[in-house]
């Protein structure tokens, strides 16, 4: 590994990553073996880029975002804070692509809010956001927006429950109340939706 300086701020790389000029990448942040990094990202502070993972350009990807290997992150793709995305994940950025049509011009926004983990090989079909916390199962082709906290599985993904910000199925009463088990904060489910309780 060999620290670069950028703006004033250092980052950490293997001598295989590939880094194009032009992106920004935080301080603490680690890009591991082979992962190419295009022009015009961003990449926030304190992330970890895992091994053979593409960050294409205009990309943006909040603070402590843990990306694991193999990982395809296209254009039109955003993560904030605290997301991790699992091995082999995919996002796509174009609903109806075709070689012979260029469709540079057509791609779909995607953003995983806060604190949201996507299990491995998971595929994300762009224009469809993922919510704070939300967990997507190994495996699930997600197809449409995810709510805060939902927990989805399966091809096309459906959510089987709700989970904490600690990573915990949330169990409601009849009240529409939920303690999370490691951290103790209380959750409430009303009309479809999850929110934590100050």
């Amino acid at each position: 590994m060999f620290t670069c300086p950028n703006d004033h701020m250092a980052f950490t790389a293997h001598p295989t990553a590939v880094i194009d000029e032009g992106c920004t990448i935080g301080e603490g942040t680690r890009i591991w073996h082979f992962t190419h990094i295009m022009p015009d990202c961003v990449i926030g502070e304190g992330c970890n880029i895992g091994q053979n993972v593409v960050v294409s350009p205009q990309v943006k990807l909040g603070r402590n975002v843990k990306v694991q290997n193999n990982v395809s992150l296209y254009t039109g793709v955003e993560c904030e804070d605290d997301v991790f995305l699992g091995p082999s994940c995919v996002f796509t950025n174009v609903i109806n692509p075709r070689s012979a049509v260029a469709r540079r011009d057509q791609y779909l926004r995607t953003l995983v809010k806060k604190g949201a983990s996507i299990g491995a090989n998971a595929t994300i079909v762009c224009g469809h956001d993922i919510g704070r916390y939300a967990f997507i199962g190994a495996g699930a082709v997600v197809t449409k927006e995810v709510p805060d906290h939902a927990v989805v599985v399966g091809n096309p993904a459906r959510r089987i429950g709700w989970m904490s910000e600690y990573g915990h199925k949330l169990k409601f009463d009849t009240e529409g109340r939920a303690t999370c088990p490691e951290s103790g904060e209380q959750y409430e489910l009303k009309d479809g939706h999850v929110r934590k309780l100050a």
